[in-house]
């Protein structure tokens, strides 16, 4: 099973193990799932044409809620954690960047996961532009700088997230390539004592697109599918899910390709800064 840490060239920040709600193996709720666990990559090119790869990874567990930031220009990264709920931190990246960081959480509302949904914000300044803007009170920040700043394109290129139950899992991502985010679910059934049984659904928009049965066998694949004109690789890798009792795992990947010619690759063989579609990592770990 490849290390979620390990995907994007090593460049997710190590966050605590997720602790979620479960299902059933009905699919009836019996406490919804909750992300624990959330890391977003963006890929932000300024105008000397350095391009930077963010981390920005949200985390929860029993000591609360933490915030983690990593930039890559070249190939060096710098890691910070974020322990204040607003402030401003500076730092020279290994590749020689001026970093400047400044971030506000401290009246953000959150839904169930640990990515807050509104009221804050999270700004990159690298190299006396803007690198990354998050959140929707942003404008509120820039305002205040002096001079003002000109905007570098930045866009997301990966999503992590992290999951504990026993077999299913939902979540919404913009999969396609025009901008409209979808609903993806996960359900998987069966287990060592029910191995004829087995089976793994998964379902766009309640449009049921990937269906494998007898995972003992089938604890790998993959499946091709379009989504709103995009070609996406749905991947998955069960193997620990199955046959490892110290921490059983799975391993989903949604990756859209940009053109034709894009091999279908696990995300972490190939470069950070050289994906080229968006990828969806979900890493669900099961209740014993």
């Amino acid at each position: 099973m490849r290390d979620l840490v390990g995907c994007f060239a090593n460049q997710a920040v190590r966050v605590a193990e997720a602790t979620c709600a479960t299902r059933d193996a009905s699919s009836a709720v019996t406490e919804l799932p909750i992300q624990n666990a959330i890391t977003c990559f963006y890929r932000s090119l300024l105008s000397s044409r350095k391009e930077l790869l963010t981390a920005v990874t949200w985390s929860r567990n029993q000591a609360g809620a933490s915030l983690s930031v990593t930039v890559e220009d070249g190939s060096s990264a710098s890691s910070k954690l974020l322990r204040k709920k607003k402030g401003s931190l500076s730092f020279a990246s290994g590749g020689g960047s001026d970093i400047a960081l400044h971030w506000d959480v401290s009246a953000a509302t959150y839904a169930s996961g640990p990515e807050p949904t509104k009221d804050f914000y999270v700004v990159v300044v690298a190299d006396a532009e803007l690198g990354l803007l998050l959140g929707d009170r942003w404008g509120e920040f820039v305002k205040k700088l002096d001079g003002g700043l000109p905007v570098a394109e930045f866009r997301m290129v990966g999503r992590t997230e992290q999951v504990r139950g026993p077999g299913a899992y939902s979540t919404r991502a913009q999969l396609g390539d025009g901008g409209e985010e979808h609903e993806i679910e996960i359900v998987c059934r069966g287990d060592e004592r029910d191995a004829e049984g087995s089976e793994l659904h998964v379902a766009i928009d309640k449009e049921r697109l990937v269906s494998v049965e007898r995972l003992q066998w089938n604890f790998r694949g993959s499946k091709t599918i379009l989504v709103d004109g995009s070609t996406v690789d749905v991947m998955w890798d069960m193997h620990d899910w199955w046959f490892s009792g110290a921490s059983p795992c799975a391993l989903f990947v949604f990756r859209r390709r940009n053109s034709m010619g894009d091999r279908r690759v696990w995300p972490d063989e190939e470069s950070a800064l050289g994906i080229s579609g968006f990828s969806l990592l979900i890493q669900a770990f099961k209740s014993l």
